[in-house]
């Protein structure tokens, strides 16, 4: 396990300088104080500082990677993960990817790389307090799926509007739907709401009584 002892004024001080070296956040370390801050007679003689020492016991990053590697791995696929740490999300963007081979990690429409996503989530979160968000991308395919659905949403509205009818839209999951219903959320002409269980759960949209 990788660990850093750094020596400052303080021990907060201290602490704070092995996070950042580290990367990593404050429970995501093992704190051993190997000496107390002390002001010394008067304050000036035998002035010490506070040592610490921090070892990581939860390197997300690392246990992103490996997992994808060894997931891309069994499916017969290779790529690049490129993490992206925040305090509440994690993004992380696989690259490098042959184009022919996108098709078998992202599945139909999104289902395999939402899986993934799911069981990758899982395994970074378990025995933690905070839960971190995991979001999962491939060559932006989730960017451009975005733009896809919100100028789908903007077509079946203008269809609502026009033919004065209820219009479904295909099933899609959590994720999709979400986007539809939030590009369509000002428009003070229609509703929008889900209907029917998952995995055939869809979005309609309607006029407003």
């Amino acid at each position: 396990m990788r660990s850093v002892v750094k020596v400052s004024k303080t021990i907060d001080d201290a602490v704070e300088e092995a996070l950042i070296e580290l990367g990593v956040e404050r429970d995501d370390v093992e704190l051993e104080i190997l000496e107390e801050p002390s002001r010394g007679i008067f304050g000036l003689i035998g002035v010490r500082d506070a040592v610490v020492r921090a070892t990581v016991t939860f390197n997300p990053a690392e246990i992103i990677d490996i997992f994808l590697t060894k997931t891309l791995s069994s499916m017969g696929v290779s790529g690049m993960n490129i993490i992206d740490i925040r305090k509440d999300v994690i993004s992380v963007d696989i690259k490098d990817v042959n184009p022919k081979d996108m098709g078998i990690i992202i599945g139909r429409r999104g289902a395999t790389l939402d899986a993934i996503q799911y069981l990758l989530s899982l395994v970074v979160n378990k025995g933690r307090d905070n839960y971190t968000r995991i979001v999962i991308d491939i060559n932006d395919y989730r960017k451009k799926r975005e733009m896809t659905l919100e100028k789908l949403a903007g077509r079946m509205a203008h269809r609502a509007k026009k033919s004065k009818r209820v219009v479904k839209l295909e099933p899609m999951n959590p994720y999709e739907r979400r986007i539809i219903h939030s590009s369509l959320q000002n428009d003070r002409e229609i509703v929008t709401y889900s209907e029917g269980k998952d995995p055939y759960r869809r979005v309609v949209i309607k006029l407003k009584d």
